[in-house]
């Protein structure tokens, strides 16, 4: 598939060579158009790859730099209680933008009722054990 076969909002965002919150030659970050939470960060690959099994090593890598990176700026700014580290890969897991994208949410005390299970809640009947 060529570059100009589509339109990928991410790519197109890297290439706006914005300020980022967090960017190395692999990846860049930034906060999410539609926040879970404050301080919700997404972290993209430069390179369009559809999900985390396309990821190269050095990609899979430079991500997780960046959530250490990211994780120090976040309890600065945020002072969050917590964190939740998402990747949805492919539809049926609720992905609806094909770019690898990781979310960094950060996570405060009472933000729910309940917070037991995690990211065990994508399937909310299964969240509770």
């Amino acid at each position: 598939m060529k570059e100009d076969d589509f339109m990928c909002v991410f790519c197109e965002k890297v290439k706006e060579n914005n300020v980022f919150l967090y960017s190395d030659e692999l990846v860049v970050a930034f906060y999410d158009k539609y926040p879970v939470n404050k301080g919700h960060v997404l972290i993209v690959p430069r390179r369009h790859a559809i999900d985390y099994f396309e990821a190269s090593l050095d990609e899979k890598r430079s991500i997780d730099t960046a959530i250490v990176h990211l994780k120090r700026i976040l309890d600065e700014e945020y002072k969050p209680d917590g964190y939740n580290i998402g990747i949805n890969c492919g539809k049926a897991a609720g992905q609806t933008v094909f770019h690898l994208h990781v979310h960094l949410i950060p996570r405060y005390k009472n933000d729910m009722d309940d917070p037991r299970g995690g990211v065990r809640g994508v399937i909310p009947h299964k969240q509770k054990y």
